[in-house]
C-alpha cells in the first residue's frame, strides 16, 4: 500500500471517529470555537498574507490569468471578510437536533425527524482560499468532520488558513479529526481519497468543469456538484433600461472570475435598439470582449460572431455572449438549453412575465431585477457557503449549515408490538 493511500485512510478514519464523538457538543461551545478561529485569523494575518504572497508569485511565474491570480489574492479585507464569516455562522442557529416534523401515528408511536449531520465530507476545490476557512466553519457549526483538497496554487495560504482554525480546535480539545486538509500536491491523493467510501460520507468538487468531471467519474463516494456557473440575464421589452445596463454590468464586470458572474445576455428584439448601442459601449470602455449574434453586431462592427461553443462557454473573464431574442418563451428556451443551473435573472416591470420566466427557468436560484452576483451564502444571510450545489438532490444552490444536515427518525413507544 502507497504512503499517500495509508495516510488518507488513516486521516479519512479519524474523521468518522470525530464526527462520532463531537455529537454531543453544545452549540454554545461550537459558537465559542468559532468565534476564537475568527479571532485567530486576524491575529495570524501577517503570517497568511506572507503565505498567499508565495502563491501569488508562483502563480505569475506560470504565467496564469490575472482573474486567476485576483481569485487566488488575500487582503486585510478579504481576510476581515473571512473572519467576519465565522462570526456571522456562530450567531445562525444551529440546526442540529432541530425537529423537522413530529407526528402521532394511528400504532401510538410518537414520531420525530431530526435533523443530524452528515457525518464526514470531503471538499476538493481551486484556487480560492477563502474557501478553506468557510467549509471549516459551516462543517464544525453543523456538526460534521471535514476534510479538504484545495488546489496546489493555493497550497501555502490553505496551510497557513488552516494552521490557524486547527490550533483553535486544539485549545478546547476537541478530536483534531474534525477538520483535515491533504498537504501533498501529487494528484494521486485525489484518486485515492474518492475510494474511500467506508469512511467519507460526501463529496463536494468546486472548480473547473475537468475537476468535476473526473471526480464524478472516479467517486465511490455521493457526490453534490458545484458545477460550472453558466449564468445569464435577460433584458425584457418592458424592463427599464437603466435598471438593465446597471444589473449588467454588475453581473458580468464587478468579478468575472466567479461562477455566479453573468456569461451571456439575452436582450429582447423589441428594445434591442434603445439598450445595445449604450450597453455595448458601457462594456467596451470595461475592456469586455463580445460575442454577438448577427443583430447584435449590427450595433458594433468590432464584435466577433458568437458560436454555439461560446453559447455552452463558462468564461471566467471579461467575455460576454450576447443574443438577441425574439420573446420571453426563446429566451427560457435559450436559458435551459445553454445554461448550467446555476442563476439567471430577468429585468422587467411587468409582473406576469416575470412569474413567468421565474417558473420557467429550471435554475437554482432565479432572479427578478437583480444581479446574479448575489447568489452567495453570505449574500442570502446563510454565513458562507460550502458550494454552490446544481443538482437537485439532496440539495441546491447555495449550500450552508442546513444543507450540511440529513435527518434520521426518532420514534417513542409505550410498549407497542406490531401484529
Amino acid at each position: 500500500m502507497s504512503s499517500i493511500k495509508q495516510e488518507l485512510i488513516n486521516m479519512a478514519k479519524g474523521a468518522r471517529e470525530a464526527s462520532r464523538r463531537t455529537l454531543s457538543v453544545s452549540s454554545s461551545l461550537k459558537n465559542k470555537v468559532l468565534k476564537e478561529m475568527a479571532g485567530a485569523l486576524l491575529k495570524k494575518k501577517e503570517f497568511i498574507l506572507k503565505a498567499n504572497k508565495k502563491d501569488i508569485k508562483k502563480a505569475e511565474s506560470l504565467g496564469l490569468s490575472v482573474v486567476f491570480i485576483e481569485r487566488l489574492t488575500l487582503t486585510e479585507k478579504r481576510l476581515e471578510d473571512m473572519a467576519g464569516s465565522l462570526i456571522e455562522i456562530a450567531r445562525l442557529k444551529d440546526p442540529v437536533g432541530e425537529t423537522i416534523k413530529a407526528w402521532q401515528a394511528s400504532n401510538g408511536l410518537l414520531i420525530k425527524k431530526v435533523r443530524v449531520p452528515i457525518g464526514v465530507i470531503a471538499i476538493i476545490y481551486e484556487s480560492r482560499p477563502n474557501v478553506t476557512s468557510d467549509c471549516i466553519g459551516l462543517c464544525f457549526k453543523s456538526g460534521n468532520s471535514v476534510i479538504l483538497r484545495g488546489g496546489s496554487e493555493s497550497l501555502n495560504s490553505n496551510l497557513a488558513i488552516y494552521e490557524a482554525l486547527s490550533s483553535v480546535i486544539k485549545k478546547h480539545n476537541l478530536p483534531c479529526g474534525l477538520i483535515n486538509i491533504i498537504a501533498t500536491t501529487d494528484r494521486r491523493a485525489v484518486d485515492e481519497l474518492l475510494k474511500l467510501n467506508n469512511y467519507i460520507d460526501l463529496v463536494m468538487p468546486r472548480g473547473g468543469e475537468a475537476l468535476i468531471k473526473k471526480v464524478v467519474e472516479l467517486s465511490r463516494i455521493p457526490v453534490i456538484k458545484h458545477y460550472k456557473g453558466l449564468c445569464h440575464v435577460y433584458v425584457d421589452k418592458y424592463a427599464n433600461l437603466d435598471m438593465a445596463r446597471n444589473i449588467c454590468f454588475n453581473a458580468k464586470v464587478e468579478r468575472p472570475g466567479v461562477c455566479n458572474a453573468m456569461e451571456c445576455m439575452l436582450v429582447d428584439k423589441d428594445i434591442a435598439v434603445k439598450f445595445l448601442p449604450v450597453m455595448l459601449e458601457r462594456f467596451k470602455d470595461a475592456g469586455v470582449e463580445i460575442r454577438g449574434c448577427q443583430i447584435t453586431r449590427k450595433f458594433a462592427k468590432s464584435i466577433a460572431r458568437s458560436t454555439e461553443k461560446d453559447y455552452h462557454t463558462e468564461y471566467l473573464d471579461l467575455i460576454l455572449s450576447v443574443k438577441v431574442v425574439k420573446n420571453l418563451d426563446e429566451a427560457v428556451g435559450h436559458i435551459n438549453y445553454y445554461g448550467s443551473g446555476h442563476s439567471d435573472a430577468i429585468v422587467t416591470e411587468n409582473k406576469g412575465r416575470a412569474l413567468k420566466f421565474l417558473n420557467g427557468v429550471d435554475s437554482a436560484c432565479v432572479y427578478v431585477n437583480a444581479s446574479t452576483r448575489f447568489t452567495d451564502g453570505h449574500q442570502f444571510g446563510m454565513g458562507a457557503e460550502i458550494g454552490i450545489s446544481t443538482d437537485k438532490l439532496h440539495a441546491r444552490g447555495p449550500m450552508a449549515l442546513e444543507e450540511l444536515t440529513t435527518y434520521k427518525y426518532m420514534i417513542y413507544g409505550k410498549g407497542q408490538v406490531r401484529t
